[in-house]
């Protein structure tokens, strides 16, 4: 009983946490002006908060069902998305913030205009590079959990 319910947090987790997340570069990409992209980043930062909370209740209630059915902790394709989940995990204090920090600078520092200069542009394409790492990673990772093909 405690584990379908874990099992029931856990599907859920995964679509309220990152179902968000794979949608948040696009959120950005339709502003047109540096107003709607200031107000881009806020839906943004308001998104990333069903992110974190859905990935933290994803790895505890994975690890908890772990606990209960410890054979999974043999089983490949669960080792693999516990292992593929830390990584994508650590891309963002590691990968994510370094590359969104100057954005965040930059958006609170110009005042040169409506128009969305260059240089926006190729500081989110390295940030969206990563993102899109990211999201594959968890695509793995979803398709693991789907199909336990090991």
């Amino acid at each position: 009983m405690l584990y379908k319910f874990l099992l029931m947090v856990h599907i859920f987790s995964a679509i309220l946490g990152m179902g968000p997340g794979f949608v948040m570069m696009h959120v950005l990409k339709k502003a047109k002006t540096m107003s709607e992209l200031r107000h881009a980043y806020q839906i943004r930062n308001q998104l990333h908060i069903f992110v974190m909370i859905g990935g933290t209740l994803l790895i505890v209630t994975g690890l908890l069902m772990g606990w209960i059915h410890p054979y999974l902790f043999r089983t490949g394709w669960y080792m693999l998305s516990l292992t593929l989940f830390l990584i994508a995990l650590g891309f963002g204090p590691v990968i994510l913030s370094p590359r969104s920090k100057p954005i965040k600078k930059f958006l609170h520092e110009y005042a040169a205009g409506e128009e969305i200069p260059d240089l926006y542009y190729s500081m989110a394409d390295r940030l969206f590079l990563a993102e899109r790492v990211e999201n594959a990673i968890f695509l793995v990772v979803i398709a693991l959990m789907i199909l336990k093909p090991f």
